[in-house]
């Protein structure tokens, strides 16, 4: 009786530790030393599973006319932040410390950064205002979601042009 009480409390310490979401610094050991392998730059993605507008930045960075390039410029990684109470399990073990790190604490979601292979930031998701652009969609945002990306990566204009267009959302009048 006693063996199969722990085997099944074995079980259930198994299975939950499939279930628990990785470490900020094991995503980002990972996500470097592809880079430093792949000779890329990092893009680290702040997100949280209510946040409509991360889901926008996925569905962009996934386009199939743009995710190729990404690509080939950037290991792409995502880190949960800032889940609500019932879904802190989701979040990454030290992301928050990261992001605040990284002053974006307050600054909204998504929130991303851009590091080169050696760790160092090069690129982050304040817009020429000072803002968060989040997941890009205005002209200005785009704009300087362009500039960001032009100055962080070997993407070509044409590119650029390309990416600018997917995450171009006209606004309304």
């Amino acid at each position: 009786m006693k063996s199969k009480l722990l085997i099944t409390l074995l079980f259930i310490f198994i299975s939950t530790l499939s279930f628990a979401q990785k470490s900020t610094s094991e995503i980002l050991d990972e996500a470097f030393k592809q880079a430093v392998i792949e000779n890329k730059n990092v893009l680290v993605v702040f997100q949280a599973s209510w946040c409509s507008w991360c889901k926008k930045m996925d569905q962009n960075l996934n386009n199939e006319r743009i995710k190729d390039m990404l690509e080939a410029n950037y290991v792409i990684v995502h880190l949960s932040v800032l889940e609500s109470k019932d879904k802190k399990d989701l979040e990454n073990p030290g992301s928050f410390e990261f992001l605040k790190e990284y002053d974006g604490e307050k600054a909204g979601l998504p929130y991303w950064l851009i590091f080169n292979k050696d760790r160092k930031i090069i690129g982050n998701s304040l817009g020429s205002d000072g803002k968060n652009m989040g997941s890009p969609s205005t002209i200005q945002e785009v704009v300087d979601f362009k500039k960001t990306l032009k100055k962080t990566s070997n993407l070509t204009d044409d590119e650029l042009i390309i990416i600018g267009e997917v995450f171009y959302k006209k606004e309304k009048k």
